[in-house]
C-alpha cells in the first residue's frame, strides 16, 4: 500500500493582529424608536444598546472586509502575500456563489491564497479562528486571515419591534500565524439544533422571488428563548473553554463575548463568577449587534479605550443562529 505523506506546521499559534472597520453612519436610538412604538430608555434596558453604526451604500461587505484586513495586516506586520488562506465568516454577503473570500483575496493581494465563507452567523468569527489555527499547527497554512463582517442593516426590519434597533454592520480581522508558545487555547464549539428557529431569515429566497410584491427575506429572533438560553448554556461553554485551556477565571485579563445583548453579557460574566478585574467588552452600546463582526470590533474598542493591552489573557465567547456556538482562550496580540 502506498504511504501518504503528511504535512506538519507550527508547534503553537496565534493572533498577530487585529483591524476594524467601523461604518460611517451613526444611528442612535431616537431614529429607530418612532417606527417600533419604543424609546430609547425601553432599548437600552432592554440590550445596552445607546445607538449603532449602519453602512452606506459605497460601505460594502467587500469595502469593509478589505479595509479592517488591512489594518489587521498593518498591525500584524505580515505581508498580505505571506498569506496563505482568507476565512470570512459572514451571513450577510448576497451571493450563493462565488464566496466574496476569494474576491477580497484577490483584493488584498494574496498571491492566489485559498479562500472561502462560513456560516456560523454570530459564532462566525470564533469558528474562523479555531479553523486558522488548526491550518497553522497542522500545516496547510503559515498565515491565515479571519474577518468576520456583516452588512446586518440590509437584513433589518425597521418596523420589527424585537429586531429593528438590535443589528448593525461592520468588519473586524485577525491575522492568524505560528508562535513559539500557545496563544489559542482549543476551541469548544457546537450547536443546538433544537433551537433552529429562534433566530432565522424570514423566508426561503425561492418564497421571496414568487412572491407579487417581492421584499428582503429579514431576520427574526425570539428574544426571550434566546435570553434563556444564551444566559444558561453558553456560560457552561465558557467555562469548558477555560477548563481546555488550563486557566482560571481568576488568571484572565479580558472577557469579549459576542455583543449580543448587554443583559446576556452579565448574566455570562455572573454565572461563570468572573472577578472584579476582568475587564468585559461592552461594544454593542456604541455599536449594535454586529453578528460575526462583533468580537473584532469588541477587541479594537478595548485597545482604543485601555482596557485591552498586547499580552492580556482573553475568553471569547459566540453563539447565534442555529443555534451555533463557539468559545476559546486566545492571547491578545
Amino acid at each position: 500500500m502506498t504511504a501518504i505523506k503528511s504535512e506538519s506546521g507550527a508547534q503553537h499559534a496565534r493572533i498577530h493582529g487585529i483591524g476594524a472597520y467601523r461604518p460611517s453612519r451613526v444611528i442612535p436610538n431616537s431614529e429607530v424608536i418612532e417606527a417600533i412604538d419604543s424609546s430609547d430608555e425601553w432599548i437600552q434596558q432592554r440590550s445596552g444598546i445607546k445607538q449603532r453604526r449602519w453602512a452606506t451604500p459605497e460601505e460594502t461587505v467587500l469595502f469593509m472586509s478589505v479595509e479592517a484586513a488591512k489594518q489587521a495586516l498593518e498591525r500584524s506586520g505580515v505581508d498580505a502575500r505571506q498569506i496563505d488562506c482568507v476565512i470570512v465568516a459572514t451571513v450577510s454577503h448576497m451571493f450563493q456563489t462565488p464566496a466574496i473570500a476569494t474576491k477580497i483575496a484577490y483584493d488584498l493581494g494574496t498571491d492566489q491564497a485559498a479562500a472561502f465563507d462560513i456560516s456560523a452567523a454570530c459564532a462566525g468569527f470564533c469558528h474562523g479562528v479555531s479553523l486558522a489555527s488548526d491550518m497553522v499547527r497542522s500545516g496547510s497554512a503559515g498565515y491565515v486571515l479571519v474577518i468576520g463582517v456583516e452588512r446586518l442593516s440590509d437584513l433589518t426590519d425597521v418596523g420589527d419591534r424585537g429586531t429593528a434597533f438590535i443589528f448593525a454592520d461592520g468588519a473586524g480581522a485577525a491575522v492568524v500565524g505560528p508562535s513559539d508558545t500557545p496563544g489559542i487555547g482549543p476551541v469548544v464549539w457546537g450547536s443546538d439544533g433544537e433551537q433552529y428557529d429562534l433566530i432565522s431569515q424570514r423566508e426561503d429566497w425561492r418564497d421571496v422571488i414568487a412572491a407579487e410584491h417581492p421584499e428582503m427575506p429579514h431576520l427574526v429572533m425570539q428574544g426571550n428563548p434566546v435570553f434563556r438560553w444564551a444566559s444558561y448554556v453558553m456560560a457552561k461553554i465558557g467555562q469548558q473553554a477555560l477548563d481546555r485551556a488550563g486557566v482560571r477565571a481568576e488568571d484572565l485579563d479580558c472577557f469579549v463575548p459576542h455583543q449580543a445583548n448587554m443583559r446576556i453579557t452579565d448574566a455570562m460574566a455572573r454565572s461563570m463568577k468572573l472577578p472584579e478585574t476582568v475587564k468585559i467588552a461592552r461594544d454593542i452600546a456604541e455599536q449594535g449587534n454586529t453578528s460575526a463582526a462583533s468580537i473584532p470590533l469588541a477587541i479594537d474598542r478595548m485597545y482604543a479605550e485601555g482596557e485591552a493591552k498586547s499580552g492580556d489573557v482573553a475568553l471569547l465567547i459566540a453563539f447565534g443562529a442555529g443555534l451555533a456556538y463557539a468559545a476559546q482562550v486566545v492571547v491578545l496580540p
